[in-house]
């Protein structure tokens, strides 16, 4: 970027934290559970498979939402492979809308809508200080944003990740029932 960073917005450490001991609680137990069963498929494949999509959830967690005084920007570390997800930017005189969109869960998200390539751009909405990064894409685009709101609420996430935390001590339990049943 030519320009220094107005803000930057990394997704928030209670959605990092959820989702990767989430990922975490229904992985663990598989090499596990496939040594107990004699499954034909070896446990070393699994512990190779759950170690590569811990990268790979780390890697998109990792997420980034710089703003500067030209453009929007979402970054993923440097280390992340663009085939699994790429970042984009859009200068600020390129936007010509943000527009809603439906989720299949019946959530609510918003898109950029470029002038130029008419192309459509996600609003990251899990990031810290989500408010801060709409009032600047107000100030910088001119667009009435009074009714955005996150896609999701902490307590949502606080709710899931309690339940998580229930599904590790159910791990551990199913963990412990299988190697020392060996």
């Amino acid at each position: 970027m030519s320009s220094d960073p107005i803000a930057t917005f990394r997704i928030s450490p209670l959605i990092r934290l959820t989702l990767l001991l989430l990922y975490i609680s229904l992985t663990l137990p598989l090499p596990f559970l496939a040594k107990f069963t004699d499954a034909p498929i070896s446990p070393n494949f699994l512990w190779l498979g759950i170690g590569l999509g811990l990268i790979a959830l780390w890697g998109a967690l990792g997420e980034k939402v710089i703003l500067n005084d030209e453009q929007i920007s979402v970054v993923y570390p440097h280390w992340f492979p663009s085939f699994l997800r790429s970042g984009w930017s859009l200068s600020w005189n390129e936007i010509k809308d943000l527009k809603l969109r439906t989720t299949g869960q019946g959530g609510i998200v918003y898109y950029f809508i470029s002038q130029e390539k008419d192309a459509a751009y996600l609003l990251p909405m899990r990031v810290v200080g989500f408010s801060r990064l709409v009032k600047i894409v107000t100030e910088k685009t001119g667009i009435d944003t009074t009714d955005i709101r996150p896609l999701s609420q902490p307590w949502m996430y606080l709710i899931l990740l309690i339940f998580t935390l229930f599904l590790l001590l159910i791990d551990a339990w199913t963990i412990w029932t299988a190697t020392t049943q060996l």
